[in-house]
């Protein structure tokens, strides 16, 4: 998809043109990010998939193709209805998945994987325990969504109220889900998710000794220091 700007006789650019330019720069980051989930193990084959928002365009991985074959060519959009207004390849069959949550957050990316210690996680509690200080950057205990059939509007619906307040859940006996307002910051949730499901695996199977969780008064501090955290730039 190169960008192809015409002048419009007055020296500015068709916007048509410039918004060309953003869905092949927004497809590009959406293929490297689903490429990355499978080098860092969160999927498997084709298992998990990635949208971001462009406008009311949602860009999403098609269903069942290898990350490592998709190519500029295959870009693949929708609206907000669900309806295909961009390539030919089929999206992912859990685009209602990814539409509830680009129609009733701020989100502008989710990623979606079958992380192996998260999903652990999900078949065993109903929320992740405040085993770290990072619970507090994913809005709070990170809960999990009941069990429904994947691609299902009722796992939709079942994921929303997980996320209510939340930028993270699990699904039960599924994976994980989060979202951001870029891709880099929702997979970058995703890892952290999927870390902090390996260190409560890990402590809590300690023979004898019960982890020690955080309070709700201590999440609190560290989402109020959150705020300042970073560059100022």
């Amino acid at each position: 998809m190169a960008e192809q700007r015409r002048d419009t006789g007055d020296g500015i650019h068709d916007p048509r043109d410039l918004r060309a330019g953003e869905v092949a720069h927004a497809w590009e980051q959406l293929v490297a990010t689903a490429r990355r989930t499978v080098a860092d193990r969160l999927v498997v084959g084709t298992s998990g998939n990635v949208s971001v928002r462009v406008g009311d365009l949602v860009l999403v991985t098609p269903s069942g193709v290898p990350y490592d074959r998709l190519t500029p060519d295959d870009v693949t959009g929708v609206d907000l209805d669900g309806r295909q207004v961009l390539g030919t390849l089929t999206p992912t069959s859990e685009l209602p998945m990814h539409l509830a949550v680009h129609r009733t957050t701020d989100a502008r990316a989710v990623v979606h994987t079958h992380a192996v210690h998260a999903t652990a996680v999900s078949t065993l509690v109903s929320e992740l325990p405040s085993v770290h200080y990072m619970t507090a950057a994913l809005g709070g205990p990170v809960r999990v969504a009941p069990y429904a059939t994947y691609g299902t509007e009722e796992l939709a619906r079942n994921l929303l109220r997980a996320l209510t307040d939340r930028t993270a859940c699990l699904l039960q006996n599924h994976g994980t889900l989060t979202h951001g307002t870029t891709l880099d910051q929702a997979y970058d949730r995703t890892a952290q998710l999927e870390w902090m499901c390996r260190l409560w695996l890990t402590a809590s199977s300690v023979p004898g000794r019960t982890p020690n969780l955080l309070t709700d008064d201590q999440l609190g501090e560290v989402a109020e220091r959150l705020r300042g955290y970073g560059q100022n730039r």
